[in-house]
């Protein structure tokens, strides 16, 4: 069982908070048919994003035998077969489904967007320098999308740029933790990390911080948000943010984080501290 769940990543479900960003700042959480259709949104793309999983790891099982880590992974080391992961990745896929077109057609047809980004991701987009890491922030841009026009909810334009530039942050981080933690064979592993260097890599991830503080700081301040929201409060959250961010940057640099944003944000306290005091000060201050 335990090698199931690994193979699912359910820790990884977490990134499907990303759909309920326009639940939040949209003041839609009173109405509880958006709030049925966002969450069927969530638990569909939690499912999609496992059936990626199980098909990546399908693909890349003799590269990850060559990775310190990902060598442990259920198919990698051979605990679970090919045949049985295609039956669970297939299940997966088909309660997605299922769930997303209970949400509404748009959810479906953006799960389905979801699901043709990552084949071709899969199949190639993934070796391509730059781009391999737009496609990972576009799938989490699909989320926000996901719980915002998908349901009926009009997205913030400075919500989306800030989700931009902070889901590429977390890309970039990714490559330069992979770099490190490979040690002159990351090409072996992953063919596009031999077009990367750490030297570019930090150039690239202090402009995308930097970015996600900025972009994030004008829209609590912006007249848009004050006219919405009915309070300048949401300054007062901008300090989790920026906190946030500069303990990410130290995990990277100092205790080999960065490789996993999940697992780095559910066993970071000072991360968890950090981004469970800006959800509860959003909540706090857009409640009024």
């Amino acid at each position: 069982m335990k090698a199931w769940i690994k193979l699912l990543r359910p820790h990884q479900w977490l990134k499907s908070g990303f759909v309920f960003v326009g639940l939040l700042f949209g003041h839609a959480w009173n109405d509880a048919q958006l709030v049925g259709q966002v969450l069927l949104a969530a638990a569909a793309f939690s499912l999609a994003a496992s059936a990626v999983y199980v098909g990546n790891d399908l693909v890349d099982r003799e590269r990850d035998r060559q990775h310190p880590k990902k060598s442990r992974r259920p198919l990698a080391s051979g605990a679970i077969t090919v045949s049985a992961a295609l039956a669970l990745g297939g299940l997966c896929l088909a309660v997605a489904g299922l769930l997303a077109w209970l949400a509404s057609p748009s959810v479906l047809a953006i799960i389905a967007a979801y699901l043709l980004l990552n084949v071709g991701y899969t199949l190639g987009l993934k070796h391509v320098v730059l781009l391999d890491v737009f496609i990972i922030s576009a799938g989490f841009m699909l989320r926000i999308l996901a719980g915002t026009l998908g349901v009926g909810i009009a997205p913030s334009h400075w919500l989306l740029l800030c989700g931009l530039m902070v889901t590429l942050f977390l890309g970039f981080a990714k490559r330069h933790a992979e770099l490190k933690a490979l040690d002159g064979h990351a090409g072996g592993h992953r063919q596009v990390l031999d077009e990367y260097d750490p030297a570019l890599l930090d150039k690239l991830i202090g402009i995308c911080a930097a970015a996600t503080i900025v972009s994030y700081s004008l829209y609590t301040v912006s007249a848009d948000t004050l006219a919405l929201h009915g309070t300048s409060g949401l300054m007062a959250t901008v300090p989790f943010v920026v906190y946030g961010m500069f303990r990410y940057l130290y995990r990277l640099h100092r205790h080999a984080g960065g490789g996993d944003p999940a697992v780095d944000l559910l066993t970071d306290r000072h991360l968890l501290v950090a981004g469970g005091g800006w959800l509860l000060a959003v909540v706090w201050i857009l409640a009024g």
